[in-house]
Formats: C-alpha cells, structure tokens, sequence
C-alpha cells in the first residue's frame, strides 16, 4: 500500500510538473514559435537610448539596433582587438573626435560604456556617412565597418562603371557580410520591434 502511495505521489508530481511546464512552455510557442524564435536571434536592449539618438541624429531607430546587434549584440561592455569599445563599438580616438565636433564639454573612454554616450557617438557618425555618401545606407553602412575613405573610393568606381554601389562592388568579405548581416538585421527590427522603436 505505500508503494502504490509513493507512486501516485510521484505521478501527481510529475503530471503538476508537466502542466506547469506547458502553461509555461505554450505562450512562446502561440504564434507558431516564429517571433519567440526571432525576438531569440535579435535582442533588443536599450531601446530608449537607439529612439533617441536616432531622433537627434535623423536616423531610422531599426537602422541603429542592426548596427548595434551587429557590432554587438547589446552588450555595452564589448570591447574589439582594436580597442573599440560598446555597444556601437567605437574607438576611444574616434569618440573625441566626435565629441569635440559634437560640442560635447568633455570625453573620457570610460564615457563609451555608457549605453546614451556610445549609442549617440555611433547615429554621430551614421549620420555623417549618410550626408556624405547623398543618403546611401549600404555605402555608410559599409563604411561603419570599412571607412569613409575606402567606400568613397569603392563609389567612384562603381560610379564610373554607371552604377550604384553595389554588394559585389564591395572588395572586402568581411564588409560585404557585414552590410548584409545589417541590412538584414535592419528588416527584422523594422518588422518585429517596429512598435517599441517607433515610441
């Protein structure tokens, strides 16, 4: 008799736990699993910081989020072998110099853990590579990875053959892939975040 006791105890237990689990389990799965999955792949952090920076600087926000998920990922401690720094991944020497055209009153490094700071310094430049490259957002895309300089002349090549900037136009892998890992990403914050962007 206590055999028989224990084992429907341990069933009742079992049974509670699987119940728990479904009542869990099936709101993340009650569209089909698709935006759960895809809320997965593309976080968003620090939503307030991207909506503001991109308003002060005229940017889309899902622009700025692809860029920070690809330099990335949301983590505002993320630090490159070059020594960039954040969540956009800025160098320390290319955030005084934003600074000082920015009118910031002062800079220090340690300014670019700051999600606020380092969100700005990077729709800064984003807004300045769009102005230079007449509003192409794969040219300063690219050039957030590559440089102004290297896309300026990729451009005029691209111009000369009578044409846009094109990925295949782009001689370097890593920027191809990056623009369209941003591109895409850019997509996906539109289509899935658009309403917490957009705030």
């Amino acid at each position: 008799m206590r055999r028989v006791l224990i084992g429907l105890v341990l069933v009742a237990v079992a049974l509670a736990a699987v119940l728990g689990a479904a009542g869990w389990v099936a709101p993340l799965f009650a569209s089909g699993g698709s935006d759960w999955y895809t809320r997965t792949v593309y976080p968003l952090e620090h939503a307030d910081a991207i909506r503001d920076a991109a308003r002060r600087y005229h940017l889309a926000p899902p622009l700025v989020a692809a860029v920070v998920y690809a330099e990335s990922r949301f983590d505002e401690h993320a630090r490159s072998s070059q020594g960039a720094v954040g969540l956009m991944q800025i160098l320390p020497e290319t955030a005084e110099q934003i600074a000082d055209e920015s009118g910031a009153v002062s800079f220090t490094a340690a300014d670019l853990e700051d999600p606020r700071v380092n969100v700005r310094y990077g729709c800064y430049y984003l807004r300045q590579a769009l102005d230079a490259f007449d509003g192409d957002v794969r040219a300063a895309v690219a050039s957030y990875n590559a440089g102004m300089g290297a896309v300026s002349e990729w451009r005029a090549e691209a111009a000369a053959d009578g044409h846009a900037l094109r990925p295949r136009d782009i001689p370097y892998p890593e920027t191809q892939a990056y623009v369209k890992k941003v591109l895409k990403a850019r997509r996906v914050y539109r289509e899935t975040y658009g309403d917490r962007l957009q705030q």
